[in-house]
């Protein structure tokens, strides 16, 4: 089931050319209307008819974080602020937040994006969604909205956080697709089985889940838990938020909207184009929208893009789920390891819960690295040899699969939750 199929399965003949139509378009307005464009592109001899092809998208700059930063706030528009009818912006957890603008037409696609999504993971209008993404700056709660609302489904905002109640919501409400983060989602899982909720009484069919990495194990474990089919989804919120791409209930990759979103995959370090299948940075242009359009914006995100036609019958790209941030990468005695790769040994071990973190310190001069974690209530150690010898099993096994030494140690239960907002996976206190 599509929501546009006349896009979702177009010829990609015909892909190419609207890309190209669109992409001209696009860079014609940003260099007529965004100064950082206008002078970039003059710096470095570029014409917007100089852009032929698609295949011409490498010779245009790339656009940064750091470059929207210091246009903040309004510095990036192509529109006149009386054009614009909302704003969001990112954390800025690691500098000055990126305000992002959008005009009533850039509201009317998002919508429809998000109504992709949606369809895509199994969801039609008889279905009650019920959102546990916070309603604020953050675009994740309001882009699902519109694809709710778009898509004629009963829509139920329930915003992030007051678990219990988000519980209660589910079983009065008959709620049958989830949207929210997926620590958040494990979350929901252990304070139901904390209240004595029956979860095979509940309606949930469907899940759709984003705004940070997950694993096959996580995925394996929310379904278990929750009885429902879960899926990923890819959205960020200088581009747009979610809407970019989208699992389909195949489950073997996201479907990038191409019509909308010109994606690259570069090497991080050089920015030069990788192989088709190589994992790098994902990088994207958008052809669509009006007031914040984005030129080759590098999202920090490492992907690759996946070979082969989807059985689903959509004929857009499809992008493997998202493995880590570049800035994200632990380096610990020389070994490269992602937080996701962490989270995948320690859900295919008995007793785990998804709440953990890795610690980072230093020590004599040297790096030392911590997996915090929580264990199941249920999971209850009669003697404190039995508990080290639990906790030097869960060691073992990352050394085994990861190539790396960690500590590991038990945390209180509740420490580590991610009641609200994304899951917070590392503490770096080596400059502490």
């Amino acid at each position: 089931m599509m929501w546009e199929p006349k896009y979702e399965s177009m010829d990609p003949a015909q892909l190419a050319q609207l890309q190209l139509e669109r992409l001209q378009s696009t860079l014609t307005r940003v260099a007529r209307n965004v100064p950082y464009y206008h002078k970039t592109f003059a710096a470095q001899g570029i014409e917007p008819d100089d852009i032929r092809s698609v295949s011409d998208l490498s010779r245009l700059p790339f656009t940064t974080k750091a470059v929207l930063r210091d246009a903040y706030p309004y510095g990036f528009f192509a529109v006149p602020l009386r054009e614009v009818v909302r704003l969001h912006s990112s954390s800025g957890t690691t500098g000055k937040s990126t305000v992002v603008g959008y005009t009533a037409g850039d509201l009317k696609k998002w919508g429809a994006l998000t109504a992709r999504v949606l369809t895509a993971g199994g969801v039609t209008r008889e279905d009650v969604v019920q959102i546990a993404f916070n309603f604020g700056l953050f675009t994740g709660g309001f882009g699902f909205l519109q694809g709710a609302e778009a898509l004629g489904a009963a829509l139920v905002p329930a915003s992030s956080g007051n678990t219990r109640r988000q519980v209660a919501i589910m079983q009065d409400f008959k709620t049958s697709v989830l949207v929210c983060t997926p620590s958040y989602a494990l979350y929901l899982a252990q304070t139901m089985e904390d209240m004595g909720v029956n979860v095979n009484a509940l309606n949930l069919r469907h899940g759709l889940f984003g705004a940070e990495c997950w694993s096959e194990a996580a995925r394996a474990r929310i379904e278990d838990r929750l009885k429902l089919s879960a899926t990923d989804n890819y959205g960020i919120s200088e581009v747009m938020g979610p809407g970019v791409a989208g699992e389909c209930q195949q489950k073997n990759g996201l479907h990038i909207n191409e019509d909308h979103f010109l994606a690259e995959i570069v090497d991080p370090a050089t920015g030069e184009p990788v192989p088709d299948g190589e994992v790098g940075e994902l990088v994207l242009t958008t052809l669509t929208k009006e007031a914040f359009p984005l030129v080759r914006f590098r999202t920090g995100d490492l992907t690759r893009f996946l070979p082969g036609p989807c059985p689903c019958g959509r004929t857009l790209k499809r992008m493997e789920r998202v493995r880590g941030r570049v800035d994200d990468m632990l380096i610990v005695r020389g070994v490269n390891v992602f937080p996701s790769q962490i989270e995948a040994v320690l859900l295919d071990i008995e007793g785990t819960t998804p709440q953990w973190r890795v610690v980072l310190e230093r020590e004599r001069g040297l790096d030392k690295a911590t997996v915090e974690l929580e264990i199941e209530e249920k999971f209850v150690f009669d003697r404190m040899a039995d508990q080290q010898k639990f906790l030097e099993g869960v060691r073992r096994r990352l050394t085994s699969d990861l190539g790396v030494g960690f500590e590991v140690r038990m945390t209180e239960p509740g420490l580590l939750a991610a009641e609200e907002g994304k899951a917070s996976r590392v503490l770096d206190k080596r400059e502490e």
